[in-house]
């Protein structure tokens, strides 16, 4: 199975000092507000908070009652708010329509608010012109990093991709660069940095202005992670946009994995409740089968039934005392373990039902053409009968970008197709969104990229190298170009097959994909590892179109040791579970260890959702 490691593979750092780190803040900004006091939560931090710091633990630090930041004000009764914020506009809208509300009833109260990750001027600017920035105090939570499993930390940022890849909104950067920094400081002096992309290259750059700032006190000490690699996700919207295969990608792709954990409904758990269920390494039967292939689960969960039942049946034969140690030090946990193996057997049966109604199966089989530059005139086919059937719009919209991106857009003409198939479908609601998938460079037209290209070489002409590196920039950002075929033959995405491809013993990180595609991202950052820079890879990074760096940091920490073979992947924009687990086997093939730091976690209905507008 793919979860066999090899023994020297270093364990990964402890990162419940920065849980404990936040918790500490928090708790010394609402102590800023002696006295008993009310908690407006804004929505997307309170699963977040719940990892950090409980209901126990803030009614312990004079916190009345909680209540969610929603669209009508709730009525506390409290002569103290606090309010625990992201930095939006409209929140602060939220918070000066309750300020004024007590003004105009002559009420007094003390308001705080507390920004999280960090506070923007725009937010200081609405709340002046409401005519109540004199009213309340403003504090910073400087709550960048939240670990969601030994090796996996996510800054809970779902917004990051749009603002940044489709906005052109730079205003997280700091917070990257802020949260490295921490890192650096707790966990470094990382010894070599790397990256590809515009956002990664600012981020990277920022972070060293800090670094420089600061004089930090790491240097000389023994790192705990040796290398950085930063990826803005634009380098590989391809892996994004294919449907997951692992187990822990289907159950997100399902259910929908939040801050961690998951909800399943009656459906999983075969009564008329919904369980919450914490997916991390503590969790036994899911350590053992996030990583695999689904073709294998249900094999593996099916020989553990048999293995606890065999455990249970070890009592037969058990004299008094035997029994006594066996329900005082085991039995607590076998049956938690089978409670967790029904909870994992209920979801893998609701994945397969759900698929099975989606034609699961040929769908990948399309995806699969569209990778390999196959039957292309099939897959369109196949598209455009799943528009017809009105099977999902997201599912529509992703093969459809999948389409695009694989073959450097559509021709006119199956655009224009797709396009008209699609709105009749689904609705004209979605206009908006396929401007911004073009936009972004999702679902574009051939010619445009092509005319783009040529005014581009005009104009590089007339102008200096300098001048011209910068109008090159611009029209990336225009209409980047996938170049997806020339870089899956230069980097040998498709694996060429021998025979049947083994995915309960797989051979390289293609087994994410059932043996058919290596993600792009994840070869990226093997090559680089590899070579200890981009030499070599030229063509690549003329292919790919964005800027890369690799710049030795502080002392380098010898091979043997654990830091020298830990490797923090940053991914801008989101990473997918397939990724962590192609990165998880490479770790385990070379005898190193994998730590993901990602804005928050995405899949590919997550990307559809994001280009999305918001409905009003």
């Amino acid at each position: 199975m793919a979860s066999a490691a090899r023994h020297d593979v270093p364990e990964p750092p402890d990162f419940d000092i920065l849980k404990r780190l936040a918790r500490d803040q928090l708790i010394y900004l609402l102590e800023q507000l002696p006295g008993r006091k009310d908690l407006f939560i804004e929505a997307d931090l309170m699963s977040p908070l719940d990892r950090i710091a409980n209901v126990s633990i803030l009614k312990q630090h004079e916190v009345d009652k909680l209540y969610k930041v929603e669209s009508r004000p709730a009525l506390s009764t409290s002569d103290q708010l606090c309010f625990l914020v992201r930095p939006r506009v409209k929140t602060m809208k939220y918070i000066a329509d309750i300020v004024n509300a007590d003004k105009m009833s002559g009420r007094s109260r003390k308001y705080k608010i507390i920004f999280s990750p960090q506070k923007f001027y725009a937010c200081e600017m609405v709340l002046e012109e409401e005519g109540v920035f004199g009213d309340v105090t403003c504090d910073e939570w400087s709550f960048y990093l939240l670990p969601l499993d030994e090796d996996i930390i996510s800054m809970e940022l779902p917004e990051f991709f749009r603002d940044y890849f489709l906005e052109g909104d730079h205003r997280w950067i700091n917070s990257v660069a802020r949260a490295l920094q921490l890192l650096n400081s707790l966990y470094g002096p990382f010894s070599r940095a790397y990256g590809i992309g515009r956002c990664a290259k600012m981020c990277y750059e920022l972070w060293r202005d800090l670094e420089e700032e600061s004089e930090g006190d790491s240097q000389g000490r023994n790192p705990e992670i040796g290398s950085i690699f930063l990826m803005d996700r634009d380098t590989d919207y391809v892996t994004a946009l294919c449907s997951q295969m692992v187990y822990e990608g289907l159950v997100d792709d399902t259910f929908r994995i939040k801050c961690g954990s998951v909800d399943f409904g009656p459906e999983v758990t075969s009564s008329d409740k919904s369980v919450k269920v914490l997916l991390n390494a503590q969790d036994k039967v899911f350590s053992q089968i996030r990583n695999e292939h689904f073709s294998s689960v249900f094999g593996f969960l099916s020989q553990k039934s048999r293995n606890l039942q065999a455990q249970y049946d070890r009592r037969r034969g058990m004299d008094i005392k035997q029994m006594k140690n066996f329900v005082s030090q085991e039995l607590k946990g076998l049956k938690q373990e089978h409670r967790l193996l029904s909870l994992h057997i209920g979801a893998c049966e609701s994945i397969m039902k759900k698929k099975t109604k989606q034609d699961f199966q040929e769908m990948i089989k399309a995806e699969q053409s569209l990778l390999e530059g196959f039957d292309i005139r099939e897959s369109t086919s196949f598209i455009e009968e799943h528009i017809d059937r009105q099977v999902s719009p997201i599912e529509s919209l992703r093969l459809m970008c999948l389409l695009s991106i694989t073959e450097n857009g559509l021709n006119p003409k199956d655009y224009r197709s797709l396009k008209t198939q699609y709105l009749q479908s689904y609705g004209p609601e979605h206009l908006l969104t396929f401007h911004n998938l073009k936009r972004i460079g999702l679902l574009t037209e051939q010619a445009a990229g092509e005319t783009l290209t040529a005014v581009e070489s005009r104009v590089s002409k007339l102008v200096t190298d300098r001048a011209a590196g910068k109008i090159t920039d611009a029209f990336n950002s225009l209409a980047r170009k996938s170049n997806f075929r020339a870089i899956s033959k230069k980097l040998g995405l498709i694996p060429r097959l021998d025979g049947e491809y083994d995915l309960k013993v797989p051979r390289d990180m293609a087994y994410v994909f059932s043996g058919a595609y290596t993600p792009l991202s994840c070869k990226i950052i093997e090559q680089v590892l590899e070579r200890r820079g981009w030499q070599g890879l030229e063509e690549v990074l003329r292919l790919l179109g964005g800027p890369e760096f690799s710049e030795a940091g502080g002392a380098e920490a010898g091979p043997g040791r654990a830091g020298g073979r830990t490797v923090l992947a940053v991914f801008l924009g989101g990473c997918t579970c397939s990724e962590m687990a192609a990165l998880r086997f490479l770790g385990r093939d070379r005898g190193c260890r994998f730590i993901f730091l990602t804005t928050a976690m995405t899949s590919s209905g997550r990307l559809m959702e994001a280009m999305a507008e918001p409905r009003s």
